[in-house]
Parts: structure tokens; sequence; C-alpha cells
């Protein structure tokens, strides 16, 4: 296959080939990586799909260097490692926050994507029971399971770099390749060779740059709460009898409280999230352009239409006034009497990210001598250290004037 990022790539096992070719993991086509980053980056419209593919090959990489190194690694655990990244992500759902938010209850992609995977293990006859203890962390070389899930996974490596290339946010760009040479196990933890620190530094600022300029960047943060808004209105009027106009799927999941306990394989909550896909979304919101509900109409074309709701966001919570002003504005411009419909035009809470966690699988570096720190001890960068607080912002929307 050509991969925009890596160039010609290949599939390393049948299996790998098999699960590809599988509906569940074809559904990743039609799920994009960022959401609806696309309207603030035109050229952010790669798929769940290619990152999935982008991982399966860093992944193949990462274990040859390991053999390389002497670490013993089997074909079954290489295939196995390799079917767990091909999978890692197959539970997003469309617009993964918005869904996770407001279409299921407590139930992280993560949660979906192990049910995901013990249904293809039924079907293909539990040849991925490796692979799901790989992805749990239940293998006794955890070093492959931190190549899955980590601070310095194949995962993270893929994302960055694509996400970069696909926005053109060049600060995002990573040495990957650098990064996957340095890699190294010790007692059974994934490192990096101590000649590799620049690159891990770099990796840790980047991911700091991307999060608040992609991901996290302020008119993304309130498009997709608009989009959170349109949905839990929408599962709103369905639970109070009113008819509107959505796919079988996405009607699903309006109508029932769907919990953890309903994402057996098989179920039926399991068959219809396998249905949806931001085409769900997208349909839905063209229809509700149209709909009775002035609130649903309102915010639906909004999003179709780009007219997006201003964001005002800062490090200081917003302060009573602000607030009070806000909305006495829009409740006299759009003649809303009842308190309820207010929390729809005018919504505040607050958004946080720190590049680099200091108490979970943290980025270990390999000093020459031999033994192993973490990341943080071993850089004489000025700031890194600084970049595992946790930054807070805290945001306010409403529509424009």
């Amino acid at each position: 296959m050509n991969d925009p990022v890596y160039g010609f790539i290949t599939v390393p096992f049948e299996i790998i080939f098999d699960l590809i070719e599988h509906p569940l993991v074809q559904r990743l086509r039609r799920i994009q990586q960022l959401g609806l980053s696309n309207l603030v980056y035109p050229g952010a419209n790669h798929t769940r799909f290619h990152h999935a593919l982008g991982a399966v090959h860093l992944m193949g990489k990462a274990i040859s260097v390991l053999r390389s190194r002497g670490h013993d690694i089997t074909e079954e655990e290489a295939e196995a490692a390799t079917i767990a990244i091909l999978l890692h992500d197959s539970g997003h759902g469309p617009f993964s926050h918005a869904l996770e938010t407001t279409l299921v209850s407590q139930v992280t992609h993560e949660d979906i994507s192990l049910r995901i995977m013990e249904e293809l293990n039924g079907i293909f006859s539990g040849r991925l029971d490796l692979a799901i203890r790989i992805f749990q962390g239940q293998y006794h070389k955890q070093f492959l399971h931190h190549l899955v899930s980590s601070q310095l996974d194949v995962d993270r490596l893929d994302y960055l770099i694509r996400d970069s290339y696909f926005t053109g946010v060049h600060e995002g760009v990573i040495g990957y390749d650098r990064l996957i040479e340095m890699m190294d196990v010790v007692n059974d933890e994934l490192v990096i060779e101590e000649k590799g620190i620049y690159s891990v530094e770099k990796f840790i600022v980047s991911r700091r740059v991307m999060y608040w300029q992609v991901y996290l960047h302020k008119t993304v943060v309130c498009a997709e709460q608009m989009l959170i808004k349109v949905l839990r209105r929408a599962n709103y009027l369905v639970k109070n009898g009113v008819e509107i106009e959505a796919t079988p799927a996405l009607h699903y999941f309006l109508k029932h409280e769907v919990e953890k306990k309903d994402f057996t394989p098989g179920s039926e909550a399991f068959r219809h999230f396998a249905m949806l896909d931001d085409t769900d979304i997208y349909v839905a919101l063209k229809y509700w352009m149209n709909a009775e509900d002035k609130v649903l109409s309102f915010l639906s074309r909004s999003i179709i239409n780009r007219k997006l709701f201003r964001i005002e966001m800062d490090k200081h919570p917003v302060s009573a006034s602000r607030l009070k002003e806000i909305t006495d504005k829009v409740r006299k411009r759009f003649q809303i009497e009842d308190d309820f419909d207010m929390q729809y035009y005018v919504f505040h809470d607050s958004t946080s990210n720190s590049a680099y966690t200091l108490e979970n699988k943290n980025i270990k570096i390999k000093r020459k001598q031999g033994q192993v720190e973490d990341v943080t001890k071993v850089s004489d960068h000025l700031h890194l250290a600084a970049l595992a607080d946790t930054v807070v912002k805290h945001y306010l929307c409403y529509p424009k004037p």
C-alpha cells in the first residue's frame, strides 16, 4: 500500500490482511481522525483507517529494532502486537468525544475496542487471544504493551506525524524514525537510549504544540461543544416522544441509555455501533437543519454552514458578570424565555492537557552506564519538567452578533 506519510508499506502477516478486510475495521474509513478539525485545517480529512495502517507499519519497525538488539520476540508475539495496534482505535465512534459524552454512558473507546477485539477473536477462532492480553497489559512481556500504549508508543508516533502532515502544522513534525531506532528494553520496560534524548524532547514539545494548536484549538473546541449540544438536544427530544429523522444506528443511541455492560459482542448495542460512523451524524445534521424544534435546527444549520459560535478562552474562569452579560444579550436577541433552552446557546466549561505525565508509563532513558531514569531527570531542557504540569483553559461560547 502507498501511504502519504511513509511511502510504500507492507502488510506483515496474513491475518492482518484478513482483519483489515473485515467490516469492523473497514468502518474506520468512514471516521475522520481529527473530527471537526477540518473546519480550521481544511486538509485534516484523513481517517482512523489511515492511522491504524500507519501504526501497524511503525510497530513492524519497532519490533525489528528490538530484535536487532537481541530481545526475543517470537513470530506469534510480533503478530499479536501488530493485531493489537491495528485494532487499538477500532472502538472510536464518530466524533469520538461527542459520542463518549452524549450517546453512551461512561463507555470509553478503549472499552469498545476491547469488545471489538473479542468479537473478532470469536470469528477468527481464538487467534486474537494473545493480542487481547497484550492490549490489556496482561502478557508477561510488558514492553509489548508499552509499544501499544504508553507515553511513547507507536500510536502516538504515528498520529503526531500524520496529523502534522495533514494539518500542515509543521511544529508537530517529530523524528519518529530516530525514536524507533533508539528503542531498547531494560527490565521489561521500553526505554530510549541516551543519545536519543533530543528526539524525545522534541517529541514532548511537539505534542504540546499539537494539542493547543490543533486538538484543542479554540475553534475546534467550540465546534465540538456545539455538536455535543446538538446530540444532547436530539437525545432530549427523542426521549420526550418527539419524532426526528436519524439513521437506524444513530436513532438507537438517541433512544436508549447505553452503558458499558450493554456492549457485549453480538448485542443490539454492539450491532448498531458497528454501523455508526461520521456519515450518520452529517446526514442527521442535514435533516435537523429543517427540524421544527428551533434549537435543534439552529445548531444544526450553524455546524453545517460553519456559522460557529464565538469562543472566549482564558486561563481564568468565566466571571459571573461576563456570563450574565452575554446571557442577557443572547436571550434578548433570540427571544428565549425558557431557561432550559439557554444552555444550548450560551455554555462554558474548561479543557486541559499536559504534554507529559510523571505518574503513568513514563518515558525512560537508558544512560550510557546502563541505569534507567525518567526523561525529565536526564534532560537539560529547561522547561521539560514544566510540561508535565496540567494546563487548564476556561472557555465561554455563544452565537456571534
